[in-house]
């Protein structure tokens, strides 16, 4: 890239992209919104995002060179997140509630946001991915770290942004979307959801796409 201007442009329209790709972030705030309200998909959405930047974070500092060069550590941490979403996924699949009109308690936000923080923070390709594609967007004659922590936040607005239109656009379909057969309906699809993404990281190698 020639300046910081065409470097954060190019970034911002790949990242962009790469956000409104169907993918898990996606499928969770989705079922979040129309199971549990706007609310509690705000705080997993923001989870999510603030999953994003940690391993921006991690990225900036060099400590993703662990991941890179430990196969321990990046297998340690691949099988601990298929673990999870594995979980998630059988629970929900083999659980699925008839109502989510549940009482609210303090903790629920913090539950989704944990929720959406874990599905990115378990997840080292996410790590391999900032790795691999932010230094391409960072331009010559500036401070790395600083500047990977600039485009993982702007990643993590252009996520916050996507998930704000997701979860307006469930809002008209709520009431239809809480009935008995529906609600069981969406923890199945999202449980499979989980096992698929779940397996594909557990056999994955660091290498694939």
């Amino acid at each position: 890239m020639h300046s910081i201007g065409t470097a954060l442009l190019a970034y911002t329209i790949a990242a962009a992209l790469l956000t409104v790709t169907p993918g898990l972030d996606t499928a969770l705030v989705l079922r979040t919104a129309a199971s549990e309200g706007p609310r509690r998909a705000l705080w997993a959405g923001l989870g999510i995002v603030t999953g994003c930047f940690i391993w921006a974070a991690i990225v900036a500092g060099g400590l993703s060179a662990l991941l890179l060069a430990s196969e321990f550590a990046y297998s340690a941490l691949r099988w601990l997140g298929a673990a999870y979403l594995l979980y998630v996924g059988v629970r929900l699949l083999c659980q699925p509630r008839d109502r989510f009109n549940e009482p609210l308690r303090r903790n629920r936000g913090r539950g989704a946001f944990g929720r959406g923080a874990l599905t990115n923070l378990l997840n080292p390709k996410v790590g391999i991915f900032y790795v691999s594609f932010l230094p391409q967007f960072i331009p010559a004659n500036v401070s790395v770290p600083s500047f990977t922590l600039l485009l993982g936040a702007i990643h993590g607005l252009l996520g916050l942004i996507w998930f704000l239109a997701l979860i307006t656009a469930t809002r008209p379909l709520t009431l239809w979307l809480r009935r008995p057969p529906v609600v069981r309906w969406l923890d199945r699809a999202t449980g499979g959801i989980f096992i698929a993404f779940g397996a594909r990281l557990a056999v994955a190698s660091r290498h694939a796409s």
